[in-house]
Protein backbone atom coordinates (compact mmCIF):
# COMPACT_ATOMS: atom_id res chain seq x y z
CA UNK A 1 0.00 0.00 0.00
CA UNK A 2 1.24 3.48 -0.87
CA UNK A 3 2.12 5.46 2.25
CA UNK A 4 4.43 8.25 1.07
CA UNK A 5 2.95 10.26 -1.77
CA UNK A 6 4.08 13.26 -3.80
CA UNK A 7 1.66 15.39 -5.84
CA UNK A 8 3.07 17.43 -8.72
CA UNK A 9 0.94 20.51 -9.32
CA UNK A 10 -0.21 20.48 -5.73
CA UNK A 11 -2.16 23.74 -5.72
CA UNK A 12 -4.60 22.75 -8.46
CA UNK A 13 -8.27 22.30 -7.61
CA UNK A 14 -8.23 18.53 -8.05
CA UNK A 15 -4.84 18.19 -6.35
CA UNK A 16 -6.00 20.01 -3.21
CA UNK A 17 -9.07 17.78 -3.00
CA UNK A 18 -6.85 14.74 -3.47
CA UNK A 19 -4.45 15.85 -0.74
CA UNK A 20 -7.34 16.16 1.73
CA UNK A 21 -8.52 12.63 0.98
CA UNK A 22 -5.02 11.16 1.21
CA UNK A 23 -4.13 12.96 4.45
CA UNK A 24 -7.31 11.78 6.17
CA UNK A 25 -6.34 8.21 5.21
CA UNK A 26 -3.04 8.53 7.10
CA UNK A 27 -0.92 8.98 3.99
CA UNK A 28 2.12 11.25 4.15
CA UNK A 29 1.62 13.76 1.34
CA UNK A 30 4.16 16.16 -0.17
CA UNK A 31 2.63 18.65 -2.58
CA UNK A 32 4.98 20.31 -5.07
CA UNK A 33 4.21 23.97 -5.77
CA UNK A 34 6.15 26.66 -7.58
CA UNK A 35 5.10 29.59 -5.37
CA UNK A 36 5.88 29.75 -1.64
CA UNK A 37 2.74 31.86 -1.19
CA UNK A 38 0.64 28.75 -1.88
CA UNK A 39 2.09 26.92 1.13
CA UNK A 40 -0.68 27.75 3.59
CA UNK A 41 -3.31 26.29 1.27
CA UNK A 42 -1.26 23.11 0.97
CA UNK A 43 -0.96 22.80 4.75
CA UNK A 44 -4.70 23.32 5.20
CA UNK A 45 -5.22 20.37 2.88
CA UNK A 46 -3.09 18.23 5.19
CA UNK A 47 -0.01 18.07 2.98
CA UNK A 48 3.57 19.27 3.27
CA UNK A 49 4.50 21.98 0.76
CA UNK A 50 7.59 21.50 -1.39
CA UNK A 51 8.66 24.47 -3.51
CA UNK A 52 10.07 23.27 -6.84
CA UNK A 53 9.54 24.59 -10.34
CA UNK A 54 8.45 22.06 -12.92
CA UNK A 55 9.61 24.49 -15.59
CA UNK A 56 12.92 25.63 -14.15
CA UNK A 57 14.28 23.09 -11.67
CA UNK A 58 16.35 20.12 -12.79
CA UNK A 59 15.33 16.50 -13.10
CA UNK A 60 17.90 15.67 -10.40
CA UNK A 61 16.16 17.94 -7.89
CA UNK A 62 12.91 16.06 -8.39
CA UNK A 63 14.67 12.70 -8.14
CA UNK A 64 16.25 13.82 -4.84
CA UNK A 65 12.87 14.97 -3.51
CA UNK A 66 11.25 11.64 -4.37
CA UNK A 67 14.14 9.69 -2.84
CA UNK A 68 14.41 11.80 0.33
CA UNK A 69 10.65 11.54 0.95
CA UNK A 70 10.74 7.77 0.36
CA UNK A 71 8.01 8.31 -2.21
CA UNK A 72 5.93 5.26 -3.10
CA UNK A 73 3.59 7.04 -5.49
CA UNK A 74 3.74 10.21 -7.58
CA UNK A 75 0.64 11.94 -8.92
CA UNK A 76 1.17 14.22 -11.91
CA UNK A 77 -1.67 16.76 -11.63
CA UNK A 78 0.14 19.71 -13.20
CA UNK A 79 -1.05 21.63 -16.24
CA UNK A 80 -0.56 25.03 -17.78
CA UNK A 81 -4.32 25.51 -17.78
CA UNK A 82 -4.17 27.45 -21.03
CA UNK A 83 -2.03 30.17 -19.44
CA UNK A 84 1.11 31.33 -21.17
CA UNK A 85 0.24 30.24 -24.67
CA UNK A 86 1.76 27.50 -26.79
CA UNK A 87 5.25 27.72 -25.34
CA UNK A 88 4.19 27.27 -21.70
CA UNK A 89 1.70 24.55 -22.58
CA UNK A 90 4.54 22.55 -24.12
CA UNK A 91 6.84 23.40 -21.21
CA UNK A 92 4.45 22.14 -18.52
CA UNK A 93 2.18 19.54 -20.10
CA UNK A 94 4.86 17.79 -22.14
CA UNK A 95 8.37 18.73 -21.06
CA UNK A 96 7.37 18.93 -17.40
CA UNK A 97 5.71 15.53 -17.55
CA UNK A 98 8.75 13.95 -19.23
CA UNK A 99 10.96 15.54 -16.57
CA UNK A 100 8.95 13.78 -13.88
CA UNK A 101 9.10 10.46 -15.76
CA UNK A 102 12.89 10.79 -15.96
CA UNK A 103 13.09 11.80 -12.29
CA UNK A 104 11.12 8.73 -11.21
CA UNK A 105 13.44 6.50 -13.22
CA UNK A 106 16.39 7.86 -11.25
CA UNK A 107 15.06 7.10 -7.76
CA UNK A 108 16.27 3.51 -7.60
CA UNK A 109 19.76 4.77 -8.41
CA UNK A 110 19.58 6.78 -5.17
CA UNK A 111 19.41 3.56 -3.14
CA UNK A 112 15.65 2.93 -3.08
CA UNK A 113 14.42 -0.64 -3.53
CA UNK A 114 12.27 0.39 -6.48
CA UNK A 115 11.10 3.44 -8.38
CA UNK A 116 7.83 5.08 -7.32
CA UNK A 117 4.61 4.29 -9.13
CA UNK A 118 3.01 7.10 -11.18
CA UNK A 119 -0.59 8.13 -11.69
CA UNK A 120 -0.77 10.68 -14.51
CA UNK A 121 -3.78 12.93 -14.94
CA UNK A 122 -4.28 13.32 -18.68
CA UNK A 123 -7.60 14.22 -20.35
CA UNK A 124 -10.47 12.59 -22.17
CA UNK A 125 -9.97 12.21 -25.94
CA UNK A 126 -6.20 12.62 -25.78
CA UNK A 127 -5.22 10.36 -28.68
CA UNK A 128 -3.79 10.10 -32.15
CA UNK A 129 -6.01 12.58 -34.07
CA UNK A 130 -5.92 10.28 -37.11
CA UNK A 131 -7.52 7.38 -35.22
CA UNK A 132 -11.12 7.90 -34.16
CA UNK A 133 -12.10 5.31 -31.51
CA UNK A 134 -14.70 2.82 -32.70
CA UNK A 135 -16.96 3.43 -29.70
CA UNK A 136 -17.38 7.16 -30.45
CA UNK A 137 -20.90 8.19 -31.46
CA UNK A 138 -21.71 11.30 -33.48
CA UNK A 139 -21.85 13.51 -30.39
CA UNK A 140 -18.38 12.31 -29.38
CA UNK A 141 -17.01 13.10 -32.82
CA UNK A 142 -18.42 16.63 -32.68
CA UNK A 143 -17.02 17.22 -29.19
CA UNK A 144 -13.64 15.90 -30.30
CA UNK A 145 -13.57 18.35 -33.20
CA UNK A 146 -14.42 21.16 -30.78
CA UNK A 147 -11.62 20.18 -28.41
CA UNK A 148 -9.07 20.26 -31.21
CA UNK A 149 -10.41 23.56 -32.48
CA UNK A 150 -10.27 25.33 -29.12
CA UNK A 151 -7.54 23.62 -27.06
CA UNK A 152 -5.57 21.89 -29.78
CA UNK A 153 -2.12 22.68 -28.36
CA UNK A 154 -3.14 21.30 -24.98
CA UNK A 155 -4.49 18.10 -26.52
CA UNK A 156 -1.39 17.70 -28.69
CA UNK A 157 1.13 18.03 -25.87
CA UNK A 158 -0.90 15.84 -23.50
CA UNK A 159 -0.86 13.20 -26.23
CA UNK A 160 2.90 13.51 -26.69
CA UNK A 161 3.41 13.10 -22.93
CA UNK A 162 1.12 10.06 -22.79
CA UNK A 163 2.90 8.58 -25.81
CA UNK A 164 6.24 8.93 -24.04
CA UNK A 165 4.91 7.40 -20.83
CA UNK A 166 3.45 4.23 -22.32
CA UNK A 167 6.90 3.23 -23.58
CA UNK A 168 8.40 3.36 -20.08
CA UNK A 169 9.31 0.08 -18.36
CA UNK A 170 11.32 1.27 -15.33
CA UNK A 171 8.28 2.06 -13.17
CA UNK A 172 4.58 1.24 -13.01
CA UNK A 173 2.15 3.85 -14.29
CA UNK A 174 -1.57 4.46 -14.67
CA UNK A 175 -3.22 7.19 -16.77
CA UNK A 176 -6.51 8.75 -15.63
CA UNK A 177 -8.33 10.66 -18.38
CA UNK A 178 -11.13 12.81 -16.87
CA UNK A 179 -13.67 14.58 -19.03
CA UNK A 180 -14.76 18.21 -18.81
CA UNK A 181 -14.40 19.26 -15.17
CA UNK A 182 -17.06 20.94 -13.05
CA UNK A 183 -17.12 22.45 -9.56
CA UNK A 184 -20.49 20.88 -8.81
CA UNK A 185 -20.53 18.77 -5.63
CA UNK A 186 -19.33 15.23 -6.22
CA UNK A 187 -21.79 12.38 -6.35
CA UNK A 188 -19.31 9.54 -5.86
CA UNK A 189 -20.51 8.18 -9.20
CA UNK A 190 -19.11 8.22 -12.73
CA UNK A 191 -18.77 6.35 -16.00
CA UNK A 192 -15.41 4.59 -15.85
CA UNK A 193 -13.34 2.85 -18.51
CA UNK A 194 -13.82 3.29 -22.26
CA UNK A 195 -16.43 6.04 -22.10
CA UNK A 196 -18.03 8.66 -24.28
CA UNK A 197 -16.83 12.27 -23.94
CA UNK A 198 -19.70 13.59 -21.83
CA UNK A 199 -21.26 14.45 -19.42
CA UNK A 200 -18.88 16.55 -17.29
CA UNK A 201 -17.32 15.09 -14.16
CA UNK A 202 -17.10 16.88 -10.80
CA UNK A 203 -13.60 17.61 -9.55
CA UNK A 204 -14.61 15.93 -6.29
CA UNK A 205 -15.20 12.69 -8.18
CA UNK A 206 -11.91 12.93 -10.09
CA UNK A 207 -10.11 13.37 -6.77
CA UNK A 208 -11.98 10.35 -5.41
CA UNK A 209 -10.88 8.20 -8.36
CA UNK A 210 -7.28 9.32 -7.90
CA UNK A 211 -7.49 8.58 -4.19
CA UNK A 212 -8.80 5.08 -4.82
CA UNK A 213 -5.96 4.45 -7.27
CA UNK A 214 -3.43 5.12 -4.49
CA UNK A 215 -3.85 1.56 -3.29
CA UNK A 216 -4.51 -0.12 -6.63
CA UNK A 217 -1.08 -1.08 -7.98
CA UNK A 218 -2.83 -3.65 -10.16
CA UNK A 219 -4.05 -0.72 -12.28
CA UNK A 220 -0.53 -0.47 -13.73
CA UNK A 221 -0.50 -0.13 -17.50
CA UNK A 222 -4.13 0.99 -17.73
CA UNK A 223 -5.52 4.15 -19.31
CA UNK A 224 -8.84 4.93 -17.63
CA UNK A 225 -11.49 7.35 -18.92
CA UNK A 226 -13.72 9.09 -16.38
CA UNK A 227 -16.84 11.16 -17.09
CA UNK A 228 -20.11 11.77 -15.30
CA UNK A 229 -22.26 8.71 -14.77
CA UNK A 230 -24.32 6.58 -12.41
CA UNK A 231 -21.88 3.86 -11.32
CA UNK A 232 -20.16 4.28 -7.94
CA UNK A 233 -16.59 5.26 -8.73
CA UNK A 234 -15.10 2.43 -6.67
CA UNK A 235 -17.25 -0.15 -8.48
CA UNK A 236 -16.43 1.29 -11.90
CA UNK A 237 -12.70 1.23 -11.18
CA UNK A 238 -12.87 -2.29 -9.79
CA UNK A 239 -14.72 -3.55 -12.86
CA UNK A 240 -12.36 -1.89 -15.33
CA UNK A 241 -9.22 -2.96 -13.48
CA UNK A 242 -10.47 -6.54 -13.24
CA UNK A 243 -10.86 -6.64 -17.00
CA UNK A 244 -7.27 -5.51 -17.39
CA UNK A 245 -7.89 -3.71 -20.68
CA UNK A 246 -4.44 -2.33 -21.48
CA UNK A 247 -5.19 -0.87 -24.90
CA UNK A 248 -4.18 2.77 -25.16
CA UNK A 249 -5.92 5.16 -27.55
CA UNK A 250 -2.69 6.01 -29.31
Amino acid sequence: MSKNITIIGGHGKVALRLARLLSTANKTVHSVIRDEAQSDGIRRAGAKPVVLSLENDSTDKFTKQFADAKTDLVYFCAGAGGKGGKERTKKVDYEGAVKIFDAIEGVKQQGAQKNPRLVLVSAIDVRNPDKIPEHYVEEDRKMSETFRGTIGDYMHWKYEADKDLVQRKAFDWTILRPGILSDEPGTGKASVGRTHLSPPIARDDVALALFLLSDRPEAAGLSIDLVGGETPVIEGLDAFISRGVTDWLG
